[in-house]
């Protein structure tokens, strides 16, 4: 007898149709313009916002004044440039996991995650209130 065995990765990767939706390139520039704004905003530690994109997911990457690269954190595109899934870059596992932001959801805005994980890269806990 077969067993199907669902993991967070294969979760993640199937939307409604079997297919993860792929990030149009507007809304990929739109979301950079967004994260770039927010940091000059709130995070004027960092000198940089870079993006990577792999199947449905932007990786976001953000650059010190010392040219130090920092991963902070993975979206998931679910069809809507308004809310994203979000996963924290954990540094001690080299990885991204599936993480709740300060709202108690596990998704959100770009910007609500860029804070979430600069609230805790560059340790400051008041972003998250």
């Amino acid at each position: 007898m077969r067993h199907a065995v669902a993991t967070d990765t294969a979760i993640e990767r199937v939307g409604h149709d079997g297919q993860m939706p792929t990030i149009p390139d507007s809304t990929k520039a739109s979301l950079h313009q967004r994260l770039i704004e927010r940091s000059r905003e709130r995070w004027p530690q960092l000198r940089e916002i870079r993006l990577r994109y792999r199947a449905g997911f932007a990786y976001v990457d953000g650059v010190l004044a010392d040219g130090e690269v920092l991963r902070l954190c993975r979206l998931r595109y679910g069809g809507s440039a308004r809310d994203w899934g979000f996963a924290m870059y954990r540094a001690s596992h080299d990885d991204y996991e599936d993480s709740f932001l300060p709202t108690g959801f596990m998704g959100g805005s770009p910007e609500d995650a860029l804070d979430t994980a600069c609230g805790l890269y560059l340790a400051d806990p008041t972003a998250w209130t």
